[in-house]
């Protein structure tokens, strides 16, 4: 039996699995975050190594990474040429873990896809093969999405509606609360400090798309995180002329995943406008199964292999 190592590494945990090309699950794990932007190259391979050696992968046949931060190619000939050295597998595809949505929302194999968990990015994959990626590097890139960026514009708008500003939100006392101070102001002096990170600040998004449904300051907030999905899929859709086509939008990662009515119902009109055929879907797998069914399409697997992945490494990330 040939056996795929498939590994989905995002901004807050990795998931990594052993499948067989009948599409039986060999093994799973999940971790720690092994984004090598945050961690850098070695601190990277140490937690994936470790979770690798956990499931029994080495020496297999074809090894599939998608990683968050890694966003260029000369990422990822890095990456790939330091786990040819590791053994892990005969052959090793390296690239960015939006390449997993894409898979495990769509059966066509090509499309775009947009994620949005911790930060926003979108990779778009052209039926004759053709790519479309973007920097995903946050402000310094143009970005503006995911939960950090919701968090930061709650906080601000919950300090425009202390002092006047802007206008009133339930904002104004939900957000401090939630870090356990009376009021903005001490919130802002505690980020100021160091004392809150960026991580914990991304936590606020539940509650600003929970507040949208009747606060207008969370709805502009929410309004605005559909506009900037629809724009990098538009975007992603316009370069590779895919605009008429009937291709799929894979939403995934938490924020998307998470199913918010306003939210989905925005993308969803905004894209109606780019191209009717468009079907827009939210990716009903997790990205590991994409990562898994990546490396299936390499071997040539069959319709059913591709089905009993589906279910049971869906079922072991459940579990």
């Amino acid at each position: 039996m040939t056996v795929v190592l498939a590994v989905d590494g995002g901004n807050s945990k990795t998931d990594v699995a052993r499948v067989g090309d009948d599409g039986r699950v060999l093994g799973f794990v999940r971790g720690p975050q092994c984004s090598p932007d945050h961690l850098g190259l070695d601190r990277s391979l140490e937690i994936l190594g470790g979770l690798v050696a956990e499931v029994g992968g080495g020496d297999d046949e074809l090894a599939v990474l998608l990683l968050a931060g890694v966003d260029f190619p000369d990422e990822e000939d890095a990456y790939r040429v330091r786990v040819d050295e590791l053994g892990w597998a005969t052959r090793t595809i390296v690239g960015n873990d939006t390449f997993a949505v894409l898979r495990a929302g769509s059966e066509r194999g090509w499309g775009v896809a947009v994620t949005c968990g911790a930060g926003i990015n979108c990779v778009g994959v052209a039926p004759d093969g053709r790519h479309v990626r973007f920097a995903s590097l946050g402000p310094w890139s143009g970005d503006w999405g995911g939960g950090g960026d919701v968090g930061i514009a709650a906080i601000g708008a919950a300090a425009r509606s202390e002092d006047g500003r802007g206008p009133r939100t339930p904002l104004e006392q939900l957000v401090p609360q939630h870090f356990g101070f009376e009021t903005p102001t001490e919130l802002a002096r505690a980020i100021v400090r160091g004392e809150i990170g960026r991580e914990a600040v991304a936590m606020l998004a539940p509650m600003v798309f929970e507040q949208a449904a009747h606060d207008e300051v969370s709805a502009e907030i929410v309004d605005r995180l559909s506009a900037e999905v629809v724009t990098m899929a538009r975007t992603a859709l316009t370069r590779l002329g895919l605009s008429g086509a009937p291709a799929d939008v894979v939403l995934g990662g938490g924020l998307l995943q998470a199913g918010n009515e306003r939210l989905i119902r925005g993308i969803e009109d905004g894209l109606r406008s780019v191209g009717p055929q468009l079907a827009i879907r939210i990716a009903s797998s997790p990205a590991i199964v994409g990562s898994a069914l990546r490396g299936l399409d390499e071997l040539g697997a069959s319709t059913d292999a591709q089905e009993r992945v589906r279910a049971e490494l869906g079922a072991a990330v459940l579990d």
